[in-house]
């Protein structure tokens, strides 16, 4: 059986550290393999440039640098651990991918296509067949966590995170059959739920019942 991609996306402090938790807990108890891992990040290159990206003290860094980073973060957590486990069989959950870079540099920096086109090596033609974005208001969403708690990306304007959000609403609306909106200030048990049955169904349609 091929591997199973499913991806979590949406703004910081919209529940899904816990959803990918919830849901790897429901896969695993129907004997399932299954592989969490984040971006940026997944491979010890990878994290290197994730404390790159995310440390505040950056404050200076270029929007198409920042791209770049982003792109090449992948590029290692693609050929190093999402390709190899895909090939084995297994369900992959990444928390976020590609959709992130056209959100938040696409749309959030305005680089637009740029951003489709320097991660078309970096994904090796790997496409998520299920994306969960869960969904909210951004303000509403942050006041979840304290300013301590929040990184360079996370500590942008709340004009910076609307159009993030406006952009990931601009691609489930061009991908429905891939792209499932979640109400991120829903229950989290009533969320966990239908996050569990969306998979199953697609789990079960890649796999022939399994």
């Amino acid at each position: 059986m091929k591997g199973v991609f499913i991806t979590f996306e949406g703004p910081d402090a919209s529940g899904k550290t816990t959803q990918i938790e919830r849901l790897r807990s429901h896969l695993v108890s129907k004997n399932l393999d299954v592989l969490v891992t984040r971006e940026p990040g997944g491979t010890p290159i990878s994290e290197k440039i994730r404390n790159i990206i995310l440390d505040k003290e950056n404050s200076e860094m270029n929007p198409v640098t920042e791209a770049l980073l982003y792109a090449a973060s992948r590029a290692q957590h693609v050929a190093q651990v999402i390709e190899p486990a895909l090939r084995t069989g297994k369900i992959v959950i990444s928390d976020r991918f590609l959709d992130s870079s056209i959100a938040y540099q696409g749309y959030g920096r305005g680089l637009g296509d740029m951003v489709r086109i320097i991660n078309e090596p970096a994904a090796a033609e790997v496409k998520p067949d299920l994306t969960f974005l869960l969904s909210g208001d951004p303000a509403t969403l942050r006041s979840r966590r304290s300013l301590q708690e929040e990184d360079r990306m996370d500590s942008q304007q709340n004009d910076f995170h609307r159009t993030v959000m406006k952009g990931y609403i601009n691609i489930a609306e061009s991908e429905p059959g891939r792209v499932r909106i979640i109400d991120a200030c829903g229950q989290a048990e009533v969320i966990a739920r239908e996050i569990a049955e969306i998979a199953d169904s697609v789990i079960d349609g890649r796999s022939g019942g399994l």
